[in-house]
């Protein structure tokens, strides 16, 4: 006979996997704020290696409209630059020789709304998951039935699984509704 908490357990580590790349991404949608994680997929080469930003220098936000850059060697100043013009953050890069300044524009309304789609595209995917991983854990619930666990366990399991699926979907919804309201806030 098989065991079928592990199987709720796996389903469940996939779920809160989910939520956690969820919040990781939409983290990284600029919502009119200055936010550190927006520079998270800008790569710098840096001896041969194309390294995440982070690793050759500090970020910090020292208000609302601004991201300060501050990279430990200055020969890096450059490199940083075009990165950040390469990428998808979509800012230009203001270097003064010691820092680079980012000034985060104010969003126009289409924007916004652009924004809080694509925000609404990465819940989207995130449901997909919990609901991927809640289908595979009923397919295995019903396969352990064939080889000998007694229906009305697989059943109750079921519906535990049901309960934890509600549960990250809420989840979801949550983290998408906090970050609309902070897309849209002007």
């Amino acid at each position: 006979m098989t065991d079928i908490k592990p199987i709720l357990k796996k389903a469940e580590e996939k779920m809160a996997s989910a939520i956690a790349f969820l919040d990781e991404e939409l983290a990284r949608i600029r919502a009119g704020k200055a936010n550190p994680k927006i520079l998270d997929g800008v790569r710098v080469p840096y001896y041969g290696d194309v390294v995440p930003l982070s690793n050759v220098a500090s970020i910090s936000t020292p208000d609302a409209k601004t991201i300060i850059i501050t990279p430990w060697e200055k020969s890096l100043m450059k490199e940083i630059e075009k990165a950040i013009m390469n990428s998808e953050v979509g800012i230009t890069p203001e270097n003064n020789g010691e820092v680079i300044r980012l000034g985060i524009p104010p969003l126009t309304e289409e924007r916004r709304r652009d924004l809080a789609k694509q925000a609404k595209q990465e819940a989207e995917n995130a449901k997909i998951s919990v609901r991927n991983a809640r289908r595979d854990a009923i397919d295995a619930l019903k396969k352990s039935v064939k080889d000998g666990v007694p229906e009305d366990v697989a059943k109750d399991a079921e519906g535990d699984m049901q309960k934890t699926h509600d549960r990250f979907i809420k989840k979801v919804e949550e983290l998408y509704a906090a970050k609309e309201k902070e897309i849209m806030t002007v």
